[in-house]
């Protein structure tokens, strides 16, 4: 049987505000991104994905759409777009680009012409707000100037738009197709469940669950991916679309990559699994058993880095967990998606004071939350002080850089045999050459307290979650590990693959 590309691909989101500023503005862009495709071929990984670049005015770094068709001076323009795809199939990487069909920028012109009294029923207006928060913090209602009130389940720059109108179904297959028709292989899919409301929109209850609630996961999302599946497979390629997706169970986002649905929907259980092998056992058991087509992702533009988050629950063990995590995730059957810096061992940025920092989430909870900078703050490529390679000497990066990134820079991890980058390079090299010889499945093996210990053919995977060491299985040759091993035993915070 043919095995489609995204079924084992490794896939790198690019926050393109924050990869590589070619333009000297202190912006990420395209221009940066094409420039750096040969770091990211040599990396190892199979597409790209990249957040919003279309036109916006950034209320929410770009997730506020105000065209869907067209690319915001501040990342470059159409050309520069076709180029970077150009580029990236030389380079033999597929190209996924983000899809923001939940809500638009009030700037949006659809949205002006709502406030102007015109085509208001393509957005969710009513006369009185109900008792809908926004994920952002705070009531997800406004009201206009003639009383009414309109939804935004994000920032109020962020209008709902009405998916029972058949002119917003229309107008997004038009948007698929004009990216595809650009050579895109696929689309990640924001806020994928969450394009229905519930008829009537009802007060959110006691319970909070996505399965019971009116604003999340309604039935009728379902049709609106039967029809983004069959206009991908029209075109040739294995075009392919992934979710995201936000469930309270395996079985919730199993609906969502039914034969006929979506490729793909992110498998958020594993990022959120705390340090611990009967967690990450259920988490495997679980998606493995019901999914079709498993991803695993440890970290992502909205989440606190996992090296950090690791970290938190235990100081001093953020970088070997993230290392020992990865050799687990790459193991697993399916897709992995990297987050850009994790290569890097990039910890979560803390320390961005209040006036430099720019998610809405922040000012939305009148700083009581911090936000997702931290996560988000701009790539350290080279040098020994900010901008560190990302923006020309002199430049100001729009997130300030710690100086501990000195460290951390590409370059100066590059060659070096001990570095978080050299490890991810041999990581994606050696699962690249695995992934053609062992079975989809994998099946478990009795394992030490503390410890998981699972085989794919003639791979093994092993980690160990406990505070002491455990000894190894019998095996022939260590393909390799995230810490030094030695005895025969697996240090604590510790993975490796063998070879049996």
């Amino acid at each position: 049987m043919d095995i489609p590309w995204w079924r084992d691909a490794v896939v790198y989101e690019i926050y393109v505000r924050s990869f590589a500023d070619a333009s000297g503005d202190g912006v990420g862009d395209l221009v940066g991104v094409r420039e750096r495709l040969p770091y990211l071929a040599q990396l190892g990984v199979d597409a790209i994905w990249l957040t919003p670049f279309y036109p916006s005015p950034m209320a929410d770094g770009g997730y506020d759409v105000a065209d869907y068709r067209g690319v915001d001076p501040l990342f470059g323009t159409l050309a520069d777009f076709e180029a970077l795809v150009a580029d990236a199939h030389t380079h033999g990487m597929k190209v996924l680009v983000d899809i923001v069909p939940n809500h638009s920028s009030s700037r949006h012109p659809w949205f002006q012409e709502a406030l102007a009294g015109r085509g208001r029923d393509r957005y969710v207006f009513r006369d009185e707000p109900n008792n809908w928060q926004s994920t952002f913090s705070g009531p997800a209602w406004t009201q206009v100037d003639d009383g009414q009130w309109y939804l935004h389940l994000f920032a109020p720059e962020q209008p709902d738009f009405n998916w029972r109108n058949p002119e917003v179904h229309e107008e997004f297959l038009d948007v698929l197709r004009f990216w595809l028709d650009r050579g895109v292989d696929g689309f990640r899919i924001d806020v994928a469940m969450g394009l229905y409301k519930a008829e009537g929109l009802p007060d959110v209850g006691d319970q909070s669950f996505m399965s019971v609630s009116p604003i999340w996961g309604q039935p009728e999302v379902h049709e609106v991916y039967r029809q983004w599946r069959k206009l991908l497979e029209s075109y040739p390629g294995e075009r392919m679309a992934v979710g995201e997706v936000w469930t309270d169970s395996a079985a919730d986002l199993a609906l969502y990559v039914r034969p006929d649905e979506l490729h793909q929907s992110f498998n958020f259980a594993w990022l959120q699994a705390p340090w611990s092998p009967t967690a990450f056992k259920k988490v495997i058991d679980d998606t493995l058993s019901t999914v079709p087509f498993a991803t695993w992702v440890l970290s992502n533009h909205d989440v606190v880095r996992h090296r950090t988050r690791y970290d938190t629950a235990d100081p001093g063990t953020g970088l070997a967990r993230a290392k020992a995590a990865l050799l687990v995730m790459l193991a697993l059957p399916g897709s992995a998606y990297l987050y850009q810096g994790e290569e890097l061992g990039l910890p979560e940025v803390k320390d961005i004071p209040p006036e430099a920092r720019q998610d809405p989430i922040f000012f939305q909870s009148k700083g009581t939350l911090p936000g997702r900078d931290g996560c988000r703050v701009p790539l350290p490529w080279s040098g020994d002080a900010a901008p560190f390679g990302f923006s020309p000497e002199g430049v100001d990066p729009w997130l300030p850089q710690p100086g501990t990134f000195a460290a951390l820079t590409a370059e100066a991890q590059s060659g070096d045999s001990d570095s978080t980058l050299e490890f991810y390079r041999r990581a994606l090299a050696c699962r690249r050459d695995l992934v053609r010889s062992i079975p989809y499945h994998l099946e478990w093996m009795d394992s030490p307290e503390g410890a998981l210990f699972f085989t794919r053919g003639s791979l093994t995977c092993v980690i160990n979650c406990g505070p002491d060491p455990v000894p190894l299985p019998p095996y022939d040759h260590l393909i390799m590990s995230s810490g030094p091993i030695t005895d025969d035993s697996l240090p604590p915070d510790t993975a490796a693959w063998l070879q049996a």
